[in-house]
């Protein structure tokens, strides 16, 4: 099974080991799905599970367990994964350094805009099972 080349920055690390932590499942892994989607390139969601899914694959990443489907270890490969906390929104933000910027808007020049980026809230998190 072939693993992403991913680069996690320190505060997304922070904000996954949280997650795990202060879940229902301490030992458990966070489970990260990342699909193709929307103005900024990609759509993601995110779990805290006992254990991986059967086809899931296991990365650590700094001494945390991070399950990835197969759709997500093809799209997450050569992308940078941060978490941004300010106070108009929070959640992962992905960067794909080879990503054309996104030329949706007619205002403006598209090759002026950021590469392709995309956020994940942390108000579309809930507990499951409840």
């Amino acid at each position: 099974m072939i693993l992403p080349n991913v680069t996690v920055s320190p505060a997304a690390e922070k904000f996954i080991r949280r997650m795990v932590r202060f879940s229902e499942h301490p030992t458990g892994g966070f489970r990260l799905t990342v699909t193709p989607g929307g103005c900024s390139g990609y759509s993601s969601e995110f779990t805290v599970e006992a254990a991986p899914r059967a086809g899931d694959a296991e990365m650590s990443f700094g001494g945390v367990r991070v399950f990835l489907p197969a759709e997500s270890r093809l799209v997450m490969d050569g992308l940078t994964m941060d978490f941004e906390d300010t106070p108009t929104r929070s959640g992962l933000t992905f960067f794909n350094p080879n990503a054309a910027p996104c030329a949706c808007s007619s205002s403006g020049d598209a090759a002026a805009t950021k590469p392709a980026q995309a956020t994940v809230s942390l108000s579309s998190i809930k507990r499951v099972g409840v």
